[in-house]
């Protein structure tokens, strides 16, 4: 039995259900070849840099954290603090939109912003918004003892908010500001992805163990990505729905704190960035009913000690990373550069770095290995990066006066 199958059956599901999730071999399960050799990466001086075109497009945003386009072109953005901006035309209307629900204006401002990680966190525009006018948001909710990531959703009139509705909530509450997600990803069948953090380092704890352990208890939110439908009821087609001791809401597991995570309609698949612990922050390939080993499998080092989170960086039931990056670039915002807009860069991946203040460009092979990585030095702190309607790349940074930046290659 491996390591994986006896944590996952130490929480309560059965090691012939842990066999079926993994199918023997987990990697194979979510890629359907052989398992690859990880990637690693070496510090980032030996990279090659990626000449580009940086343009200002919007300024004095207040640690923006996701954006997401309407169908008319106008783009919308997240503050942390708890306020949704939109731009129209490239210029960055100086009013809040109105109606975003007061707990996650003030409440969430007050006693979890402070704390670092806690706020308005992601945006999605629904697929249908033509039709029905609804918007989905991702934010932290409750107080310093007892937090948790929300999902809601709210009608949107091109001014203003109408009819907050909260469709998700996490199962387990915990203290402190750490780890919440989350993004938001529709599928093609107008499903919604959530990514959820883990809790937090040591010694945030739950149950009496440290909280990360809940990366693996399929019955907790905490450490997954769920998938939901349009009104936050759960996909008959789930891969735990039935499962004793398992949560139907679950998609995958064994994650620690995913901030980028996109959509490939080129080769189908979702791809995932997820922080580690001091180093080993990973890019995965995901799929449903997978289990990507955190915290029993890991490439992380403990902030305290330096010692190895993990006995193992791999393991039989467990996913490996396409991509692992041994110096931290803390990856938030993940894009797939997708249509002819920049045919070099098409099919490529374009991950953002908070701690390496750069993009990361990411080439791959058709079977989805990592065959080439470069950098975009972006020289502040990125936090989300996404492909706009027009075809090219935007860049939002994290700063008390952030920015919105147009991505394109030099001479272009």
């Amino acid at each position: 039995m491996g390591i994986g199958c006896a944590v996952v059956a130490a929480f309560g599901l059965g090691l012939s259900q842990c066999a079926a999730q993994t199918g023997g071999s987990a990697q194979t399960a979510a890629s359907g070849a052989a398992r690859p050799a990880t990637l690693l990466s070496p510090d980032p001086e030996g990279l090659p840099v990626e000449p580009v075109t940086l343009t200002p497009v919007v300024q004095g945003l207040e640690h923006p954290w996701g954006m997401d386009w309407l169908p008319n072109g106008d783009l919308l953005i997240t503050e942390r603090p708890g306020r949704l901006r939109i731009v129209r035309a490239g210029t960055l209307d100086p009013v809040p939109v109105a109606g975003v629900a007061p707990v996650a204006a003030d409440v969430v401002a007050e006693q979890l912003f402070a704390s670092s990680q806690g706020g308005l966190l992601d945006v999605a525009v629904h697929p249908g918004f033509a039709d029905n006018g609804w918007v989905y948001f991702s934010y932290a909710h409750g107080d310093q003892q007892a937090n948790g990531t929300r999902v809601a959703r709210a009608r949107f009139d091109g001014r203003t908010l109408r009819g907050w509705q909260v469709i998700f909530e996490v199962n387990r509450t915990k203290a402190g500001g750490q780890h919440f997600g989350s993004r938001l990803v529709w599928l093609p069948d107008d499903t919604l992805l959530v990514s959820i953090g883990d809790g937090g380092n040591p010694p945030v704890s739950l149950d009496g163990a440290w909280i990360r352990l809940q990366a693996q208890n399929p019955a907790s939110h905490l450490g997954k990505v769920i998938r939901l439908r349009e009104d936050g009821s759960i996909p008959p087609d789930n891969p735990f729905v039935g499962r004793k001791g398992a949560n139907a809401a679950v998609w995958s597991l064994g994650h620690r704190n995913i901030q980028g995570m996109t959509y490939d309609a080129v080769r189908r698949s979702v791809w995932a960035t997820e922080h580690g612990s001091r180093g080993g922050d990973e890019l995965n390939l995901l799929s449903p009913g997978i289990n990507y080993g955190w915290p029993i499998v890991s490439h992380s080092r403990e902030y305290d000690s330096g010692r190895s989170v993990a006995p193992t960086s791999s393991s039989p039931g467990f996913a490996d990373p396409r991509r692992v990056w041994m110096a931290t670039i803390a990856p938030s915002g993940l894009a797939v550069m997708q249509g002819d807009r920049v045919p070099q860069w098409r099919g490529n991946l374009f991950a953002g770095g908070l701690v390496a203040r750069s993009v990361r460009r990411l080439q791959l092979n058709e079977s989805g290995d990592v065959i080439a990585e470069s950098i975009i030095p972006i020289g502040e702190r990125v936090r989300d990066v996404r492909q706009g309607p027009d075809g090219d790349l935007y860049v939002l940074t994290d700063a008390p006066q952030g920015r919105l930046l147009r991505l394109r290659p030099a001479g272009t």
